[in-house]
């Protein structure tokens, strides 16, 4: 088994906000100064973001950025499948998983980051790990970071002002700091895991046949991506608006 602490040290990031999250920011980014330096510079705006700011701004921020008009979710199913019946699938598998680990996911879904990133560490299937992240993991970062451009933000502020649905705090989405997590996120695993074609239909890469019965499907690992005409159905195929 590969060594692979340091992806629940990661974790942390993307936890909600508590009392004593500066002090973990303080050892991932101490962590990445020193093991991963591009990492480390990547991360450094949001340290300081969160560093300079009380505990009810860092709490906003979580929320306005993950559960109230969110810019992305932190579930990777829902990032890499939508609503597709393959998000079920994924779900699944990753319940089976965080099984065998006997993590408890708490309130979270089974696939959410967090959750899978403890997954990552304490699994001794390296090849299953190895492709969850190839396939799934760094695509949906991708796509994360993606959701934090300008251009995307600006069209979902514009379909929340259609549908008055609520206020909106603009100077929360506008340079949201938390864009710098995903960016050293994705720099970790692509340092430790590289990056690599997706395997062809009917290649085996894992060792379980309930792995394979998943992964295998070409069209269940393709980049989640819509193409709708109007922004209207771009926003809600993305967003789970309450």
């Amino acid at each position: 088994m590969k060594d692979r602490k340091h992806y629940s040290l990661l974790a942390n990031l993307f936890r909600y906000p508590e009392e004593d999250f500066v002090l973990h920011l303080k050892e991932v980014q101490d962590f990445l100064d020193g093991f991963y330096p591009e990492a480390g510079k990547e991360l450094h705006p949001f340290s300081k973001f969160m560093n300079n700011c009380p505990l009810d701004e860092r709490e906003e921020l979580f929320t306005k950025t993950f559960d109230v008009q969110p810019i992305c979710y932190l579930d990777l199913g829902y990032v890499m499948f939508g609503e597709d019946y393959k998000r079920g699938a994924f779900l699944l598998n990753m319940q089976g998983e965080q099984q065998k680990i006997n993590n408890d996911c708490g309130t979270d879904l089974p696939d959410n980051i967090c959750n899978v990133l403890v997954l990552m560490t304490k699994s001794e299937d390296d090849r299953f790990i190895e492709d969850l992240v190839w396939r799934i993991f760094i695509p949906c970062v991708k796509k994360m970071i993606t959701e934090f451009n300008s251009a995307r933000v600006d069209m979902k502020m514009r379909i929340l002002r259609k549908k008055h649905r609520a206020i909106i705090q603009e100077e929360l989405n506008h340079g949201n700091v938390y864009k710098n997590c995903f960016t050293a996120l994705l720099e970790v695993l692509r340092k430790d895991f590289g990056e690599k074609e997706m395997v062809v239909e009917g290649d085996t890469v894992l060792t379980s046949s309930y792995h394979r019965s998943f992964f295998n499907k070409q069209t269940a690992l393709q980049t989640f991506n819509h193409t709708q005409n109007s922004e209207a159905q771009d926003f809600e195929s993305l967003q789970k608006l309450d």
